[in-house]
């Protein structure tokens, strides 16, 4: 966020939460982007804080009752306040437990054991969430759209723009396979806490074959995986890649060292098309 804009959003979190009922002498912030993050002292709650226009809160919250209740290995909502979203001042804020990293990193089997776990629990949770293939038709918009993203070459666009589709017609849906996923089981959102693995960022959640989750997995985890078709994790990993690759071109897009991410994920992208 902007300087500005933080200070804001930080402002509307503190407030939000006094009135809560809860403790806040210090304010950390653990991540900054378009939303941020935020450690909230000594509560020990971790407060997501984005504008009141993002998209995804209220349903990240009834995603994390939901799973939570099926015995899944996620972050959980704060207990100590009524779970929900709160608007304050141009901001949506949802509250959370904040645990504390085990400081060791998490093993392929470990992780393996993690996804599995929660894929179980997806299983059990009644939730209507998109399929994957909504997010490559919203990708391919990007891409087709010279206007969203004037930067990408024009080669690099058919290229891309083929390959999306291509990817996602290959993998295709099929109701026997399709079940709930996480959506982005990344290193980043498996945290390695002192109660064990716990998944977070679950505003992703959609529907699709697990091979899907597993393809953002590092590759040492296919292996513990039982049952997955390797075949089409390579497929996935490679449309993740592609998705990815979209999602820097577009003119708004705010990563940083965009430039890099650029070149990075097409040529991530080709070796993964290539194995």
């Amino acid at each position: 966020m902007e300087v500005e804009r933080r200070g804001r959003a930080v402002d509307a979190v503190r407030r939000t939460a006094l009135e809560l009922g809860l403790r806040v002498d210090d304010i950390v912030i653990v991540h900054d982007s378009d939303r941020a993050a935020l450690r909230l002292l000594p509560c020990d709650v971790l407060a997501r804080v984005g504008p009141a226009q993002a998209d995804g809160f209220e349903f990240e919250v009834e995603v994390a009752r939901r799973v939570t209740a099926a015995g899944a290995p996620v972050g959980e909502l704060e207990s100590r306040v009524d779970p929900g979203v709160h608007l304050r001042d141009g901001f949506v804020i949802s509250l959370w437990r904040y645990y504390e990293s085990a400081g060791t990193e998490i093993a392929p089997a470990a992780y393996a054991d993690a996804l599995r776990r929660h894929h179980a629990a997806l299983r059990r949770t009644d939730l209507d969430a998109p399929h994957f293939t909504e997010r490559v038709d919203a990708a391919l918009r990007e891409v087709d759209d010279l206007d969203r993203s004037p930067e990408l070459p024009a080669m690099e666009r058919d290229f891309l723009s083929a390959t999306l589709a291509g990817l996602a017609s290959a993998i295709g849906s099929d109701p026997e396979r399709d079940q709930l996923l996480h959506g982005e089981p990344h290193p980043g959102n498996l945290l390695g806490t002192r109660e064990g693995p716990l998944f977070v960022d679950l505003a992703t959640c959609c529907r699709g074959p697990v091979e899907f989750d597993l393809a953002h997995a590092p590759e040492a985890v296919d292996a513990h995986y039982a049952g997955a078709d390797l075949a089409l994790v390579r497929r996935c990993r490679a449309l993740n890649w592609a998705l990815f690759s979209a999602w820097r071109w577009r003119e708004d897009d705010r990563m940083p060292d965009r430039d890099h991410w650029r070149a990075e994920g097409l040529d991530r992208m080709r070796a993964a098309l290539g194995r």
